[in-house]
C-alpha cells in the first residue's frame, strides 16, 4: 500500500505516518511547513518507503506512480494559527480538500479527511453526535476553522456521492500528545509549558467550560481502523471522559509536579462551553475505545515537553 498524507510533518499527521510505514506502507508527505515541523519526521528521512514534498496543497498536486489511499491532514489547527493565517485555514479546507480530492479521484485511491469537533461550534447538544448539526459562529475568531473544516466536509461528501470516491471523514476531539507544538496555543501545551516553567496556569473566564481530551496514540488507532472500514459517513474520534478546563489544569500541575498557581483572565470569544463526544459510531462500527488514561497521557506528554525545555 501507498499512502499520501497532506500535512504529515504536523503533530497528528506524523503520527499516522509512522502507523503506516510501521505497517509496511510507502508514504508520500505533502506539507509546506507553514506549522508543520521536520524534527517530527526527522527519525523517518532515511527510510526508502518514505518521501517528502514541500508544496501547499491548495496547488495543484502531483505524486508519480500508484497511490492507494490519500489522508488529507494538512490545516492549521491552533487558536493562534487563526488569527495568524486565517486566509491559509480557509485555502487549505477549500482548495486543499478540491486538490487532495482530485489526486484520490485520478489514482482511484481511496480517501480520507481530518476533520474536526469544531465542526459542532458551542454546542447546544451534549455529547455531540454525528448527526448534530451544529452551532457555529461563521464571522468569529475561529470561524476560518469551523467552516473551513465544515465546507471540507461537503467537498468530501460530494466526491463520494457524484464520483463514486470511497471517502472518509474523522472528527478529532482534543487530541492531545508529544509533538504537539510548544506555542500551540491550545489549552494542553499552555497548561504543561507553564507548569514547567513555574509561571501560572492562565484560565479563561471560571474555567468550567469543558474538553475530552484523547490521546494520540488512541486516535490514531481510530483513524485506522476507520480508514479500513467502509463507513463514508463522519465518525468522532476522541475521549468522551469530560474534564472542565480548572480540573484539566489541577491534573497539569499534578503531572509536573508544578507549584505554579492558577490565574483567571476574562473569557476568550466564541470559546466553547461543553465539548464531549458521543462514540457510539466509532464503538459500533469500528469497534474502537478510547484506551489511555488522562494520568498516562499526561506523563508522556509532559516528558515530550520537558525535553524541549531542558
Amino acid at each position: 500500500m501507498r499512502a499520501v498524507i497532506t500535512g504529515g510533518a504536523g503533530f497528528l499527521g506524523s503520527h499516522l505516518v509512522d502507523r503506516c510505514l510501521d505497517e509496511g506502507w510507502e508514504v508520500v508527505v505533502i506539507d509546506n511547513l507553514i506549522t508543520g515541523n521536520m524534527d517530527n519526521l526527522a527519525h523517518r528521512l532515511g527510510d526508502p518507503r518514505f518521501r517528502f514534498i514541500k508544496q501547499d496543497v491548495s496547488e495543484f498536486l502531483y505524486v508519480d506512480g500508484p497511490v492507494d489511499f490519500v489522508f488529507h491532514f494538512a490545516s492549521p489547527a491552533s487558536p493562534i494559527d487563526f488569527k495568524r493565517y486565517p486566509i491559509q485555514v480557509l485555502k487549505v479546507g477549500a482548495l486543499g480538500t478540491h486538490k487532495a480530492l482530485g489526486l484520490a479521484k485520478a489514482k482511484g485511491a481511496r480517501f480520507m479527511l481530518a476533520s474536526t469537533s469544531e465542526v459542532y461550534g458551542d454546542p447546544a447538544v451534549t455529547p455531540q453526535p454525528e448527526t448534530y448539526w451544529g452551532n457555529v459562529n461563521p464571522i468569529g475568531p475561529r470561524g476560518v476553522y469551523d467552516e473551513a473544516k465544515r465546507y471540507a466536509e461537503a467537498m468530501t461528501m460530494a466526491y463520494h456521492h457524484v464520483h463514486g470516491l470511497d471517502t472518509r471523514i474523522v472528527r478529532f476531539f482534543n487530541t492531545y500528545g508529544p509533538r504537539m507544538r510548544l506555542d500551540d496555543g491550545r489549552v494542553v501545551p499552555n497548561f504543561v509549558a507553564q507548569a514547567l516553567r513555574g509561571e501560572p496556569l492562565t484560565v479563561y473566564g471560571d474555567g468550567s467550560q469543558t474538553r475530552s481530551f484523547g490521546y494520540v496514540d488512541d486516535t490514531i488507532d481510530g483513524v485506522w481502523r476507520l480508514a479500513h472500514s467502509d463507513f463514508h459517513e463522519p465518525v468522532n474520534i476522541g475521549n468522551d471522559r469530560e474534564s472542565t478546563i480548572l480540573e484539566f489544569a489541577e491534573a497539569v500541575l499534578r503531572a509536573t509536579g508544578s507549584a505554579s498557581p492558577i490565574v483567571h483572565l476574562p473569557p476568550a470569544p466564541d470559546d466553547p462551553q461543553r465539548r464531549r463526544p458521543d462514540l457510539t459510531r466509532a464503538r459500533t462500527i469500528l469497534g474502537w475505545e478510547p484506551r489511555t488514561p488522562l494520568e498516562e497521557g499526561l506523563a508522556k506528554t509532559v516528558a515530550y515537553f520537558r525535553g524541549l525545555l531542558t
